[in-house]
């Protein structure tokens, strides 16, 4: 439909996660038609966060200042690491404000069918931080996915060698779920992760 610079535009909102071919054209049409100004500072404050943000040194979190704000926050409990997929995960599970530890951010999960081993992400950093003696309990805040569930096997046994007690996100029957409509997996894990009541 689009031709030039109309259709490069709307290719690259495709690369949006959730943006589908319809979505993408309505997105660069509204872009376009809007008033120029509006547009353009939208194009500037991407640019600015693009260059601005930067991997923390320590946990791996895209951040503007390294150290980032959870690694130099010294209130926090020291003695604590959750380990997530992405940055965005860290803002997720802080949100709660029922965590206030430190965090590590892997950079992905395990995925042998899409080429990513445990050398491919920050695992080994992860052991480095762990090894420094000040962690009492590692959480495995990761994806119940084939991938989350991978990288915890991978984590769980990297992590038997350390004096640290390693635990998981609880997983099973959402809040309001049914389960007739729930997976056997899903199932699996609320049985093995049942508690007292």
């Amino acid at each position: 439909m689009f031709k030039g610079v109309l259709a490069e535009l709307q290719k690259n909102l495709r690369l949006l996660p959730g943006v589908g071919e319809k979505t993408a054209q309505r997105l660069a049409m509204h872009l376009i038609t809007q008033e120029k100004e509006l547009s353009l500072r939208l194009a500037e404050s991407i640019s600015a966060a693009v260059n601005a943000m930067k991997k923390c040194s320590v946990c791996h979190i895209l951040t503007e200042v390294d150290p980032c704000i959870y690694c130099s926050d010294y209130k926090r409990d020291q003695t604590k690491i959750c380990v997530v997929e992405n940055s965005q995960d860290v803002y997720l599970i802080d949100n709660t404000h029922e965590y206030n530890g430190r965090y590590f951010v892997l950079g992905g999960l395990i995925s042998p069918l899409d080429g990513i081993s445990p050398k491919d992400i920050f695992i080994h950093e992860l052991l480095e931080t762990i090894n420094s003696g000040e962690i009492e309990e590692v959480i495995l805040a990761l994806n119940p996915s084939a991938e989350g569930e991978s990288t915890i096997n991978y984590l769980a046994a990297a992590l038997k060698k350390y004096m640290v007690k390693v635990t998981r996100l609880s997983t099973g029957i959402p809040f309001g779920g049914d389960i007739g409509y729930s997976s056997p997996v899903t199932l699996s894990n609320a049985f093995k992760r049942r508690f007292s009541v």
